[in-house]
């Protein structure tokens, strides 16, 4: 499945954060904007780079006015120690079904013998529920670009 292009509805999903709590769903956001980062692996050196960027930065992410999520194919324990031990201040949803990576069109069918990974990619959902800013690496050890992130949320006001 090809991955998402800017101006594409956003598939709503379904992911836990915790399971003594209801789930995460795009659809609870509509009027608002919201990050969707999608990494690899839980523990990764890239995957805590990228989240550790925003929260070391949450002062301007958290301006932003956008709910903002990391979502990883690992388990909801395994995210919930990731985020402690990172400190972020924002929450990591598990999508261990697999389910929102095949949506945005972002699983790795195989990535170094590992089946079944998202691939780094961020997206921007507008209040409506449509893309406005899409960005996916096939390379797991690239980051996103930053700055346009925070352009695009900027520019949807």
């Amino acid at each position: 499945m090809k991955e998402l292009s800017v101006g594409s509805e956003a598939p709503d999903f379904s992911l836990l954060r915790d399971l003594k709590e209801d789930p995460v769903t795009l659809s609870q956001h509509r009027g608002e904007p919201v990050v969707l980062m999608f990494v690899p692996l839980a523990f990764s050196g890239v995957c805590t780079e990228e989240l550790c960027h925003v929260g070391e930065n949450w002062a301007v992410w958290g301006a932003l006015g956008a709910a903002l999520y990391g979502i990883s194919i690992d388990s909801p324990f395994v995210n919930a120690r990731w985020a402690e031990d990172m400190g972020v201040p924002f929450p990591v949803l598990s999508d261990f079904n697999k389910e929102a990576a095949t949506a945005y069109g972002v699983l790795h069918e195989e990535l170094a013998g590992l089946r079944g990974i998202a691939k780094r990619s961020v997206f921007v959902v507008d209040r409506e529920g449509i893309v406005s800013y899409a960005w996916v690496s096939d390379d797991p050890g690239v980051l996103p670009r930053f700055d346009e992130i925070l352009g695009a949320v900027r520019a949807l006001g």
